[in-house]
């Protein structure tokens, strides 16, 4: 039974990270129909920016997170400034590329500029063992937890009532249409590309804290990407639900099955589900006129 709660311990703190990297991905993609390849790297690098943030300054987590979020949000806009605004109007196609270039630049730089080492991130956050309805978890494990519940309940009011959030809702649901309602098209999607890397940073650093810092960070946002498709490439709230449900999985797998299966069982779910439900478990359904 130990074991089991273990499993499941750890299953929803990997399941949380993959959530909060997963919102990001699908915010972007509600906002301009674009995948953003290159989240995996900017939750990699906000990370790391948070890191030399403890090394200067020595700041505990809250005031980490009150000073990272903003630079990641500023270092989002100036990426989509400088990357992806010249692009409006190119095949989709072509975007995609670009953040795939963005993505190798950022690997390089964050190695360019930290090294291949990697480091703790700790944030003045104790390591006692903390027992929640018997399962045992670390502080920083419940704080990612914590985390995605935030996350998620705020993305749901900010789309839900916000005059930014629904104008995201409106240029996802028809850009030509909200172009005339006088809807602006490249500051809604500036505004997902920062509110996304926001996300970014939550996620780097609570994943650093949890595991460790290191250059493969952005491998993260590749596994993540199940989740993404399992919850609905155009749901938020879904890809964070899809991410704790992929965290789960892998680690009862791997727990019960077998090592290679954590690698691979996500993307197996995500097979079968798609099967079935193309549109992912919380995404809209596609209907076309002819």
């Amino acid at each position: 039974m130990d074991f089991f709660l273990l499993l499941i311990s750890t299953g929803l703190v990997i399941g949380a990270s993959y959530g909060l990297i997963a919102m990001g991905f699908a915010l972007v993609y509600k906002a301009t129909g674009v995948v953003n390849f290159a989240h995996g790297e900017l939750v990699m690098l906000t990370a790391y920016i948070a890191f030399s943030l403890t090394q200067i300054f020595g700041l505990s987590f809250i005031p980490l997170m009150l000073v990272t979020i903003p630079i990641s949000m500023v270092l989002g806009l100036t990426l989509e400034r400088i990357f992806i605004r010249p692009m409006l109007g190119e095949p989709v196609f072509s975007i995609v590329m670009v953040t795939i270039g963005l993505a190798v630049i950022l690997r390089g730089v964050t190695i360019m500029i930290w090294g291949p080492d990697p480091h703790n991130l700790t944030a003045g956050v104790t390591r006692d063992v903390i027992r929640v309805f018997g399962i045992p978890f670390y502080a920083a494990q419940l704080m990612s937890i914590a985390a995605l519940a935030i996350c998620t309940t705020l993305g749901w009011a900010f789309l839900r009532f916000s005059r930014i959030g629904i104008s995201m809702r409106a240029v996802a649901s028809h850009e030509t249409a909200a172009l005339l309602v006088g809807i602006s098209v490249s500051r809604t999607h500036a505004m997902a590309w920062a509110l996304s890397s926001g996300l970014a940073a939550v996620a780097g650093v609570l994943f650093a804290m949890n595991f460790k810092l290191a250059p493969d960070l952005w491998f993260q946002g590749l596994k993540s990407f199940p989740a993404v498709i399992l919850g609905g490439l155009d749901s938020i709230l879904g890809a964070a639900f899809a991410g704790v449900i992929i965290g789960l999985i892998e680690n009862l797998s791997q727990g019960y099955i077998g090592q290679g299966l954590r690698e691979i069982s996500g993307f197996i779910v995500i097979i079968i589900v798609l099967m079935v439900r193309p549109y992912g478990l919380f995404g809209d359904r596609d209907i076309e006129r002819v």
